[in-house]
Formats: C-alpha cells, sequence, structure tokens
C-alpha cells in the first residue's frame, strides 16, 4: 500500500458492530451494520452467522461501511420465507437489503451459500455489485457422493429434531482443517451453537436450506461474464467441502487471480483471519 494511499485512508478505532433489522418478505432479516464509507456487504456460511465475519469486520470498518446479514434461520433472523426455492431467491432478498438501506452499489464478499447467492445477486444486477469476493464456494452443482451425503445428513436431522453426537461428530469437522485441535475454541464454540439450533430453526429454516444449497443448479456459465479485474477466488488449503481444485476451476473460468489461504479449511476467515483480511483489504482498497 502506497503512503498516500495509507494517508487517504487512515484507519480510524472500530465501532462495536450492532445488530438491526429491516423486513424482507414480510420477516425480520438481522444484519450487522460498523463503519463508514462504500459498502461491504458480506454473506456467511450455512450454519453459521454474520458473527462469523466478525475479524473481517474490525478490519474492514476501518475503510468501508460493512453489513453482514443473518441468513435465515440463523443468527437473530427470522425463519425461511415459504416460497423460498434457490440461490436467486436468496440473491433477491439481499438486493431487497440493499434496496431497504437506500445502497446502489456495494463490494460483495461471500463465503460457501454467500458466494453461491452472492454470484447470484452480482448476475441480477450486475451495477450493484463493484467487486465481487467469492471464498469456499462453488457455481457448480453438488458432487453426486456429497450431495448424497448431505441430503441424508438433512433427512435424519429432519427426523431427529436435532443435531445428535453422532451428527455433530461429524458435521463439525467438515468446517475445519484437518490439523485444527478439536477442543480449540473455535470448534467447541460452532458445536456449542449447532446443539443450541431449536427445533423452529431445524425444520423452518436450517433442513430447507440445506436442500436448496446441496440440490442447486449448474451456475458455471456465468463465470466467464464476470470481470477478471473485480472478482477474486478465495479458498482455504485444507477446504473439505470446497476444495481448492473447484476454487481453481472458477478462477481459471474467471480468468482472476486464486488466493488460496494456508493452515485453514471452510471456514478459511476465521482459522487465518490475518491471511484474509490483508489478502481483502488489498483486493477492495486498490483499483476500481
Amino acid at each position: 500500500m502506497s503512503k498516500s494511499h495509507q494517508m487517504a485512508a487512515a484507519p480510524q478505532a472500530p465501532d462495536t458492530a450492532r445488530y438491526r433489522y429491516t423486513t424482507i418478505e414480510g420477516r425480520p432479516l438481522a444484519y450487522l451494520d460498523q463503519g463508514e464509507g462504500f459498502p461491504v456487504l458480506l454473506g456467511h456460511s450455512y450454519l453459521w452467522n454474520a458473527r462469523m465475519w466478525q475479524p473481517q469486520i474490525d478490519a474492514l470498518s476501518r475503510h468501508f461501511r460493512v453489513i453482514a446479514p443473518d441468513l435465515w434461520g440463523h443468527g437473530r433472523s427470522a425463519a425461511l420465507p415459504e416460497g423460498t426455492r434457490d440461490m436467486q431467491d436468496l440473491a433477491r432478498h439481499n438486493l431487497a437489503l440493499l434496496d431497504a438501506l437506500s445502497i446502489n452499489e456495494c463490494h460483495l464478499v461471500g463465503l460457501s451459500v454467500g458466494g453461491m447467492w452472492g454470484s447470484a445477486l452480482k448476475q441480477m444486477a450486475p451495477e450493484r455489485v463493484r467487486k465481487l469476493v467469492l471464498m469456499d464456494t462453488y457455481l457448480g452443482p453438488e458432487p453426486a457422493q456429497s450431495q448424497a451425503q448431505y441430503l441424508g445428513m438433512l433427512r435424519r436431522l429432519e427426523v431427529d429434531q436435532a443435531l445428535s453426537e453422532a451428527l455433530l461428530n461429524m458435521v463439525v469437522p467438515m468446517f475445519f482443517s484437518p490439523h485444527i485441535d478439536p477442543a480449540a475454541p473455535l470448534c467447541q464454540g460452532f458445536r456449542a451453537t449447532l446443539e443450541q439450533l431449536s427445533t423452529g430453526q431445524i425444520v423452518d429454516s436450517i433442513v430447507p436450506l440445506g436442500r436448496l444449497i446441496f440440490t442447486r443448479s449448474d451456475r458455471r456459465d456465468l463465470l466467464p461474464t464476470l470481470d477478471p479485474a473485480r472478482t477474486l477466488v478465495m479458498v482455504g488449503e485444507y477446504d473439505l467441502p470446497r476444495p481448492p481444485r473447484e476454487a481453481s476451476e472458477m478462477a481459471r473460468l474467471i480468468g482472476c487471480p486464486l488466493q488460496t489461504i494456508a493452515n485453514a479449511g471452510h471456514i478459511s476467515n476465521l482459522e487465518n483471519r490475518h491471511a484474509v483480511n490483508q489478502a481483502l483489504l488489498e483486493f477492495l482498497l486498490h483499483g476500481r
């Protein structure tokens, strides 16, 4: 970063991100809102919530206004609206959020399902997204083997209406690199969040959203239409659900840079927050 740029974007101490609410599809959608300046919209992973972005909110909000909504049925957002069937519907909901906040243009950073609906939003309203970061995500269809596994887990979850010990032992490790200590606060905190999911959240949102994600259509045809100068693909070195070969394929189709995050799994923004923060700031602060 040049000295002139550093002076122009002198960081201020970050605020504490606060939850706010707006009504979308007749239901309250919760979102975090911190900082001032050009807006950055963050889309989080399935089974997490907007607070997973806290390290990035603190770093980015020194330069930008950062908005991070909770996915339906996650965190503090209400249940998935009836009639939500695909990524385009989720994209429309987030466009409605931008409208409610009078935001005409933003950068968009989406991790996992956040990248799936984020790319759909970019296609739906290209003038609304200046730069797009696709993290630990894939616009192709779910591979048959993992799709069968995930749908089987969702059927079990629907019957049990809770995450059993056995299911937790399968789900939690998927989100992290194989080198992380299962007793680490990051893993245990995520596990505790899953244990606290209510029957209503599971039945009304977690299960139908999971089916929506894992039966998604193939949208790789969108990738060559993206501006490679305004697109970045990022992936954790040890991402299990969305392996680096998928990220490499997407970056090749776009013609954009691929940033591999060392020592990180699917939730790369938390396992190696410093590398992710550096990459995001470098990409979002520079260029057009």
